[in-house]
């Protein structure tokens, strides 16, 4: 149940009336009515990260897991997109409005919203806040929804080196930062565990998010081509929507290009290429978006690091792809890969 017990249909109108009151310059307690009404009946709040909706990966995974809350609890839910340019004040105003608006929780997608979600959660300390891929912010109000990439990265590339015939394979990443040097650094180690002859093309497509590393497919496929021309015949990219452009250009010269965060041979918008995904490292989005919101309707908010990982299932490679999932070699190599890292024999790195 909500933290708040719905109004009866006589309260509900004259709540009604509060809100266009409100609209045409009422009262300060007719506002707080409005809240109070808004707590009610509203329910989760994402607001995306750089690629918006739309990027078949990272941000549309944090959609599906707000569709899944809003079917299930019956609530209103919002998603916010961002604007080209925007300062952490920028992100602050979006969750503090969000949060006024009545939404609990409200989700910032993305590390780059910690500075706002910390500001926010200090505001409204009665508002749940998750922000996704950051584990920064200690306040008794956040879950940092944070995952271990490089396990499922490590496992593409056991996929990787038992796929090349070339023993040249390629990681291209969105923007060099931490969070996606755990992508390359259990990417790297997946294949010269399982190939030491096979070399692995790293690139970054940007400095900073800011220059368009997450959000520009043409840089993505560019980067691919440099890799494929240079022999690479399985390319994995780490790069949200300019992984759009790695998976064309694989396409393009029939390599294989390896997905990331949803199962890319799933979406829609790139089936045209799909013969051409191996398999995605996927890392459920969905599913923490999902359980933040289910933890406050349950009365019990999710608070502190949450991780998902191998052993709870969060963290994985998608078998979407029948070449893939029906390769027995390549699947038992995957299976031990797993089995090892879970037990804590493999210790994958993270840099």
């Amino acid at each position: 149940m909500r933290r708040v017990s719905r109004l009866t249909v006589a309260g509900a109108a004259t709540a009604s009336l509060a809100l266009a009151l409100s609209a045409c310059g009422g009262t300060s307690t007719e506002a707080s009515s409005q809240d109070q009404e808004g707590k009610s009946d509203k329910g989760l709040a994402i607001a995306y990260d750089v690629g918006g909706k739309g990027d078949q990966s990272f941000n549309d995974a944090a959609y599906a897991g707000l569709r899944k809350a809003e079917k299930e609890f019956g609530y209103e839910t919002t998603d916010v997109e961002p604007t080209e340019g925007e300062t952490d004040a920028d992100k602050t105003q979006r969750l503090v409005s969000l949060a006024k608006q009545g939404y609990n929780p409200v989700i910032g997608v993305g590390y780059a919203y910690a500075a706002a979600v910390k500001e926010a959660a200090a505001k409204y300390p009665d508002v749940t806040f998750g922000i996704v891929d950051d584990s920064t912010i200690q306040a008794e109000n956040v879950a940092d929804l944070v995952f271990s990439e490089e396990q499922a990265s490590y496992l593409a590339g056991v996929a990787a080196a038992k796929a090349t015939r070339t023993d040249t394979v390629g990681f291209v990443g969105g923007v060099d930062i931490p969070l996606i040097h755990k992508f390359e650094a259990g990417f790297k180690q997946g294949v010269e565990d399982t190939n030491p002859k096979a070399k692995v093309l790293s690139q970054y497509l940007t400095q900073t998010a800011e220059e368009g590393g997450f959000s520009s497919p043409d840089k993505g496929k560019t980067a691919a081509e440099s890799q494929i021309e240079k022999k690479a015949d399985v390319v994995y990219q780490a790069a949200g929507l300019s992984g759009q452009g790695v998976i064309e250009a694989a396409a393009a010269n029939k390599v294989w290009a390896i997905g990331v965060d949803s199962d890319q041979y799933e979406q829609q918008a790139l089936a045209k290429y799909k013969d051409h995904i191996l398999t995605s490292a996927t890392k459920d989005v969905a599913k923490a978006v999902y359980n933040l919101a289910k933890s406050v309707e349950d009365g019990k908010p999710e608070s502190g690091i949450v991780r998902g990982d191998l052993k709870t299932g969060e963290v994985g490679l998608a078998d979407s792809n029948p070449r893939f999932k029906d390769d027995t070699e390549l699947q038992q190599a995957i299976e031990t890969a797993k089995e090892k890292i879970i037990s804590g024999e493999i210790k994958v790195r993270t840099s």
